[in-house]
């Protein structure tokens, strides 16, 4: 494909002739947009379009460089996280006691409950014992490796979220522990914050 006919990706347009006189009723019908055009507007459309995909497909070096990183993986329970703030310190083990802030929504986005209010910025957070079965396995696959300081995004399946109404974190109040468990039979996606591994 030639870019020389790209040059100009709407030729119909030339400029008025100096030499012919525009009539004063004919002043608002311009007859040079009336010329026939050399290529298409759909034509030159689909072509900038050609040029800006091989553009886009062209590896730039600063991208070239940087090495292929897995964002998401998967873990036995099928939990699929995301970790999105490293941490630091040592890292939550089975048996552990963990102190975290967690926002939990349904897989279509809509907001369920949250340790951390969205309005005044108080936190509750949760605390609560790695090895134990009160956790949801979800959740325990989780924070399992994260560092104090470290958030991770995750879909939780229904098989490693709440199989039972005795399994925790689960909200105190009434309203957020009823819509909590009335989509507990659904993928949740947890986004949790771990503040310190006791």
């Amino acid at each position: 494909m030639e870019l020389k006919s790209l040059a100009n990706p709407f030729p119909c347009r030339r400029p008025p002739d100096p030499k012919k006189k525009i009539r004063p009723a004919r002043r608002s019908r311009a007859p040079y947009l009336k010329s026939t055009c050399a290529l298409s507007r759909r034509r030159a459309v689909s072509d900038m379009a050609v040029v800006g995909a091989v553009a886009l497909s062209t590896p730039t070096p600063a991208l070239a460089e940087q090495p292929d990183v897995t964002r998401y993986r998967k873990v036995g329970s099928g939990v699929i996280l995301e970790d999105v703030v490293e941490g630091e310190g040592p890292e939550a083990r089975e048996g552990d006691l963990v102190q975290f802030n967690y926002v939990c929504r349904r897989a279509n986005g809509y907001f369920v409950h949250s340790t951390v209010d969205q309005f005044s910025g108080e936190s509750r957070p949760v605390t609560l014992a790695l090895g134990g079965e009160e956790m949801i396995r979800g959740l325990r696959d989780v924070l399992i490796g994260m560092k104090s300081g470290g958030k991770r995004r995750a879909l939780i399946p229904p098989e490693a979220g709440y199989v039972s109404e005795t399994l925790k974190p689960i909200p105190e109040e009434f309203g957020p522990r009823r819509s909590l468990l009335s989509h507990a039979k659904e993928p949740l996606v947890f986004e949790v914050q771990l503040l310190k591994v006791l």
